[in-house]
């Protein structure tokens, strides 16, 4: 009697039923990546933290700094990345454009000023008020959202845009709670037992690496769940979002707040790395810059804005300055005259016109995004194609 044949339908309908001596080690690898994603963020975040100190000793990478200013340099890095990574939740995802992130930043960054500092002798730790700061950002997010939610847009971003201006004027103006104009100095910087967080930058630079792992699965977990694509559904339609069941205003609610939080531990972060705040740190430029990390690097992809901001933080803090440095040797007319730190939001400026005729969906955009953009380009195409304009009507 013969033996039963299996289904092949199902065999091939079912990926574990297959023989995995078919699959070569690279797919293997990739297919158990792809499973175990936080292993993989960790792995690589590792990688990516251990490799970059020696990088810099390479030329012509070494001529540019010594290693401890690189490494400090990758600490404020990692401070852009962490409000780009928030930023695109709410303009990535969720697609509510937001023009007044840095108050969230400022929010944080003077949280932790007031209740770590000698200004009214608090001494709060470090590490406890990375969380503090993240939770009165978020509240302060949800309290933004709140009036915004029937607004889209255009109208959105100029709230926003107005929400960050404010934010920076109240605490000018609030020398009794803030010291004004002079800020806020001598902010504690983190401790831990047996490691002084001084002038050496190692520590910090260890610490934002692991805060950024912290906040990447964080990020991957939500993109992959349903309040992530429940965000991503908003962006595309917000009406046929709600007419399918979502609610989609605690889900903008979440949006904001998340955002946040994020730049609420950015700010925390940055307080206590320079001992110092004050809200000429907290203006639109930064709004300005954050927005232009996210489009370039790609508006909906979390390691692709990752890659953007790291690029053009140390573009804008390191190769610019050195490009300066390095035309006015050479004595060429006009162009060794010019101070590229400067012109740095002119070039964002361009790059980002740039991008929006060239490549709309950032360096490094997501699939769906790709997709969606070039989609929507080859309907507008073909809508108005000149051949079937010429057409006489019947």
């Amino acid at each position: 009697m013969s033996e039963p044949q299996p289904d092949r339908g199902q065999t091939a309908a079912n990926p574990r039923a297959t023989d995995a001596r078919g699959i070569g080690w690279a797919e293997r690898a990739f297919v158990f990546l792809h499973r175990h994603r936080s292993l993989s963020i960790i792995g690589s975040m590792a990688l990516v933290t251990a490799a970059l100190p020696f990088i810099v000793l390479v030329p012509p990478l070494s001529g540019f700094n010594a290693q401890t200013v690189w490494i400090d340099s990758f600490s404020g890095a990692g401070v852009y990345i962490l409000l780009a990574l928030g930023l695109n939740v709410v303009v990535g995802l969720a697609g509510l454009l937001d023009l007044g992130y840095a108050a969230f930043f400022a929010i944080g960054a003077y949280s932790y000023a007031i209740l770590a500092s000698s200004f009214y002798g608090l001494h709060v730790p470090f590490w406890p008020m990375l969380i503090l700061g993240a939770v009165v950002a978020a509240l302060f997010g949800i309290a933004l959202g709140a009036p915004t939610l029937r607004l889209r847009g255009d109208y959105l971003a100029i709230v926003t845009l107005g929400f960050g201006e404010i934010v920076p004027v109240v605490f000018t103006n609030s020398d009794d709670l803030t010291n004004g104009t002079n800020g806020i100095s001598g902010v504690d910087r983190p401790s831990l037992p047996g490691l002084a967080f001084t002038a050496n930058p190692l520590p910090f630079y260890v610490t934002m690496a692991i805060m950024l792992t912290v906040v990447f699965i964080l990020l991957y977990r939500l993109h992959d769940s349903r309040l992530g694509r429940a965000w991503m559904a908003i962006r595309e339609d917000e009406l046929a979002a709600a007419s399918s069941g979502i609610n989609t205003i605690t889900t903008k609610l979440l949006a904001f707040a998340l955002g946040a939080t994020t730049a609420g531990l950015a700010g925390v972060f940055a307080a206590a790395r320079l001992v110092f705040v004050s809200p000429d740190q907290f203006l639109f430029t930064v709004s300005f810059t954050v927005l232009a990390m996210v489009v370039l690097g790609g508006m909906g992809n979390i390691w692709g804005v990752a890659v953007g901001a790291f690029v053009i933080f140390i573009t804008q803090t390191v190769l610019l300055k050195q490009l300066t440095n390095f035309l006015r040797p050479l004595d060429i007319p006009f162009i060794s005259q010019i101070d590229f730190l400067q012109y740095q939001f002119l070039l964002f400026g361009i790059a980002l016109v740039a991008m929006m005729l060239l490549r709309p969906e950032g360096l490094f955009p997501s699939t769906r995004r790709q997709r969606e953009l070039h989609t929507t380009q080859a309907e507008t195409e073909e809508l108005w194609s000149p051949d079937e304009a010429q057409e006489p009507l019947a």
